[in-house]
C-alpha cells in the first residue's frame, strides 16, 4: 500500500537516525508495544500509528504524554498470509465496511492508504469512535470466548450454531462498558446483528482466548470493580466463562 517508498523497521532494529517526517505505522503484537514506543524519539510519538487489536486506551495513557494526537485503527480486514490480498470486513449490515480510524494526526493518511487499496475506512471523532472502540473489543472478547468454550470452533460455528449464547454475552458485556462508560450507548439488538454479520464475513477465523491483557482482561477488570463496590457482577456469563477455562480463578 501507499507510494512504495516506506521504510520498513523490524523488530529490535534500531530507530532509523534519518528517518523522514510522517506517519510510524505501528504493526507489532501488543507484547512489543511498550519496546517500540521507547525506541522511537519522544518528539515524533505524535506520529504513531496503532494498529492493533484490544483495549489500547489505558495502555497508551500511561505510556504517552497526555494530549498526543495519536492515530489509532480499528481494523476490520484480515489478510490469510503473506502476499495475499486483504479481505475487507463489509458485512450485510455495513456494506460500507467497519474499519475506522479515530481524528488523530495522521487520521487522513490511513483513510488514503486504505481507500486507495480498495478497503474502507471511516474517521470518527469522540463519542463515535471511543463507541467503535469498544465495539470492535466486544466482537473479540465474546466470540473468542464462546468459541473456547465450544472446543475452539470457527467463528462461524459461534456465529451459527452458539447465537443465542454469544449474543448474550455480548448484552451483558456491553452493559458493563455502558456502566463505566457514560458517554457510550447501545441499540443492544443492532449491536448482535453487526456483529453477528461480522462474525458471517470472517467464518473461518479459529477462537481461542489469548492475550487476555488486551482483550477480556478489561472486561475482567469491570467485573471486579463491581465486585470490589460491593455490586452484582454485571458480567457473570463472562467471569464464569473464564474461570471454566482456568483463564482466571474463581477466588479473584
Amino acid at each position: 500500500m501507499g507510494l512504495g517508498s516506506d521504510i520498513i523497521v523490524r523488530r529490535g532494529d534500531a530507530f532509523p537516525a534519518d528517518a523522514p517526517k510522517g506517519p510510524i505505522y505501528v504493526c507489532t503484537r501488543n507484547d512489543a508495544l511498550k519496546d517500540i514506543i521507547a525506541s522511537v524519539p519522544e518528539d515524533r510519538h505524535e506520529d504513531l500509528i496503532f494498529v492493533q487489536n484490544g483495549a489500547l486506551l489505558p495502555f497508551l495513557d500511561q505510556n504517552l504524554k497526555p494530549g498526543l494526537p495519536i492515530t489509532i485503527l480499528l481494523v476490520y480486514f484480515a489478510v490469510a498470509k503473506k502476499g495475499e490480498p486483504p479481505l475487507d470486513g463489509k458485512t450485510d449490515t455495513d456494506p460500507e465496511g467497519l474499519t475506522a480510524v479515530n481524528s488523530g494526526k495522521w487520521a487522513k493518511e490511513v483513510r488514503w492508504r486504505l481507500t486507495t487499496s480498495d478497503l474502507a475506512c471511516r474517521i470518527l471523532r469522540d463519542p463515535e469512535f471511543m463507541q467503535a472502540y469498544w465495539e470492535k473489543n466486544l466482537w473479540i472478547a465474546a466470540y473468542m470466548l464462546i468459541g473456547a468454550l465450544h472446543e475452539g470452533c470457527t467463528v462461524g460455528d459461534v456465529e451459527g450454531k452458539h447465537r443465542k449464547e454469544v449474543d448474550e454475552l455480548i448484552a451483558q458485556l456491553a452493559t458493563g462498558v455502558a456502566a463505566t462508560n457514560p458517554e457510550v450507548r447501545w441499540d443492544k439488538l443492532l449491536l448482535c446483528d453487526r456483529l453477528a454479520a461480522y462474525a458471517r464475513s470472517v467464518a473461518h477465523f479459529p477462537t481461542a482466548v489469548k492475550e487476555f491483557e488486551w482483550r477480556n482482561g478489561p472486561f475482567y477488570d469491570i467485573s471486579l470493580q463491581a465486585k470490589a463496590a460491593g455490586r452484582p457482577d454485571p458480567c457473570p456469563q463472562h467471569t464464569a466463562g473464564l474461570e471454566k477455562l482456568g483463564v482466571v480463578g474463581k477466588d479473584a
